[in-house]
């Protein structure tokens, strides 16, 4: 949600503003701006819409200067305009300011400032902020940043230029990611480390109640209340830029899908030993000790890594016959779980910065369970703050609809759920061996799937009229359909849903009419002929069912009106390849629609508040 950029340096600083944010379009965003110190003030350009609209008004009005600080903005305080858009000024132009997260009391500061007599011309609750530094300035903008954020409550990464102290730009973090990319004689802030990765390799990550004093040629961290120094390691980044482009592919989200083969092949590596025998897990401190003596473990996150604990819930139950629940982050921790000090909390994000599955772990820990990351973002504040990381290595996923994270979230649960039982025994070696030689065969099997893309094109483009689709599947299934159906309303905007197919008979058929599209998972042999008159009672309704299923149920094809056939697996490791028709279905029905899939309307990519 947001993006913020920032630069001070030796180069001119509005071209890097301006790509900072084009790297930053994937979080979702309505308007963009920029606000650049020309030598004698600082100057801002903004504008609803996208950052073509920016660039254009830019063209216009250059803007000369080596100091500046860049904004896109997801509206939740007003509606999106050039007045809401970021970054925001004090009634003097002096003070600018960009800013990400909520000020829970914002409301409670305006009206002290309004009594005062400042005059407010946005909706927005980041306009109170740089009125607030104005107020407070002493002389000092450290001395002034720190007692302003001492007054304001809520979860906010903030950049601060004055023209008063214009050789220093402020960063601060509460609750909201933000990093510091350093290079020579110039350096950088980000809300993530793709917005600056053009210029330098090297990074602070900045922990949440620290503040950066960032010149030219120094970066000093230090604590927010108390001001004392912070000492940080550099994160060196090894990406590729290639990585964070298309590289080809007409957009992130195509090259994404394909990506997911070579993703699992990563996540898969170095984590079995050289007989293949045994799951290896290098730095995991879970304790055997602990492993046997749990009684429980939650799966938490949100929308697809959700989606993902539930195939996750299925893995380790079958495979450890421990009891696991999985929970929505954002209702877990106001429901007064059930935890003890054998339990484990298992929370899954793809950007390591999800703000309910980060509120979640913190509360989680606060019971005193042990909590478990699963995360594509080793550095994030969901990594540092967990008792454990496993990581998966889908490398940098920009599109805002995920589709490799999850699935080498998958990956990551098969090799979990594998480990759990190699510690607790209840699996026998020769049948751990089996499962884990299906697991490597997956990514040659993906590669496989995505070969069939032009079948399931026409599949897709069929149903681009069409109001509504369900999906349905039984057990493990269930989940993958639930994603599925995710996806589907995300990017093509059509209606869909997804049930357990046994349920169909509570209510859901009374919305099959003639000429329903119905996607229906069949790969589980054990519910096979449940499945099968689960589609009967749909067509009898009228449905056109496209059935997904494993190559050798031929005879499937007598019952569904289109067929999509994925390789033989094993029953527990189907939703690694099952789900990626459903990805290419919803990709290739967004496209025919004529959306902008990267980047679909109303969402962001990585939700950084409540």
């Amino acid at each position: 949600m947001c993006g913020i950029v920032g630069y001070i340096g030796d180069g001119q600083a509005q071209q890097i503003l301006t790509n900072g944010l084009k790297k930053l379009e994937y979080r979702g965003y309505d308007s963009a701006g920029i606000a650049v110190y020309n030598g004698e003030e600082v100057q801002v350009c903004k504008s609803k819409g996208r950052i073509a609209v920016l660039e254009e008004r830019l063209e216009h009005t250059p803007m000369e200067g080596s100091v500046g600080i860049g904004h896109t903005r997801w509206a939740t305080h007003g509606r999106p305009s050039d007045e809401n858009s970021h970054p925001h000024t004090d009634e003097s132009g002096k003070f600018s300011v960009v800013h990400n997260g909520i000020i829970e009391n914002y409301q409670e500061l305006k009206q002290d400032l309004l009594d005062k007599g400042v005059i407010f011309t946005s909706e927005t609750d980041t306009e109170v902020i740089v009125h607030l530094l104005a107020d407070l300035y002493d002389g000092d903008i450290i001395s002034t940043v720190q007692t302003a954020v001492s007054k304001m409550r809520g979860a906010y990464s903030l950049g601060v230029i004055t023209e008063y102290e214009p050789d220093k730009l402020i960063a601060v973090r509460f609750a909201s990611p933000l990093v510091i990319g350093l290079g020579e004689r110039e350096n950088f802030i980000g809300s993530d480390i793709s917005a600056v990765l053009e210029y330098t390799r090297d990074f602070y990550i900045l922990e949440d109640g620290e503040m950066a004093v960032i010149t030219r040629s120094n970066v000093s961290l230090m604590k927010m209340d108390t001001n004392q120094a912070v000492q940080r390691d550099i994160l060196r980044v090894d990406w590729d830029m290639v990585q964070t482009e298309k590289d080809g592919f007409e957009t992130f989200m195509l090259k994404e899908i394909y990506e997911q083969p070579n993703a699992f092949r990563k996540t898969i590596l170095n984590r079995i030993d050289s007989a293949g025998k045994n799951i290896v897990f290098e730095g995991l401190n879970l304790s055997a000790e602990l492993i046997q003596d749990l009684d429980k473990i939650y799966i938490i996150g949100c929308g697809t890594a959700f989606h993902a604990g539930l195939v996750g819930k299925y893995v380790i139950e079958e495979l450890t016959r421990i009891p696991v629940e999985v929970d929505v982050a954002s209702e877990f921790r106001y429901r007064r779980p059930i935890i003890t000090k054998k339990t484990l909390v298992i929370v899954v994000s793809q950007s390591g910065e999800t703000a309910d599955t980060l509120a979640a772990l913190r509360e989680s820990q606060r019971l005193g369970a042990k909590v478990l990351a699963i995360t594509n973002a080793p550095g994030s504040s969901i990594a540092r703050d967990a008792d454990d990381v496993i990581a998966t290595i889908a490398g940098p996923e920009i599109a805002v609809a995920s589709t490799k994270a999850y699935s080498s979230q998958l990956i990551v649960f098969y090799l979990l759920g594998l480990y759990l039982a190699q510690v607790k025994d209840t699996i026998l070696g020769d049948e751990r061996k089996l499962m884990i030689e299906a697991l490597c065969k997956l990514p040659e099997q993906a590669e496989a799937v995505l070969q069939r893309a032009n079948d399931i094109q026409l599949y897709a483009e069929s149903i681009k009229d069409r109001k509504s689709l369900f999906f349905m599947g039984r057990g493990i299934d269930y989940a993958v359909a639930l994603e599925g159906s995710l996806k589907l309303k995300e990017i093509s905007y059509i209606h869909s849903e997804a049930y357990a197919a046994g349920e169909l008979k509570h209510g859901t058929l009374a919305l099959i009419e003639e000429g329903t599209p119905v996607i229906a998972l069949v790969t589980q042999t054990e519910l096979y002929e449940k499945m099968v008159s689960n589609i009967k009672e749909v067509k009898a309704r009228g449905a056109h069912v496209l059935g997904v299923t494993l190559e050798e149920n031929i005879e499937l094809h007598r019952v569904v009106d289109d067929v999509c056939l994925i390789p033989h697996t094993l029953p527990l490791f189907t939703p690694i390849l099952s789900v990626l028709p459903l990805q290419l279905i919803a990709y290739y029905a967004s496209r025919s629609l004529g959306n902008d899939v990267d980047k679909p309307r109303n969402l962001a990519k990585s939700v950084t508040v409540e």
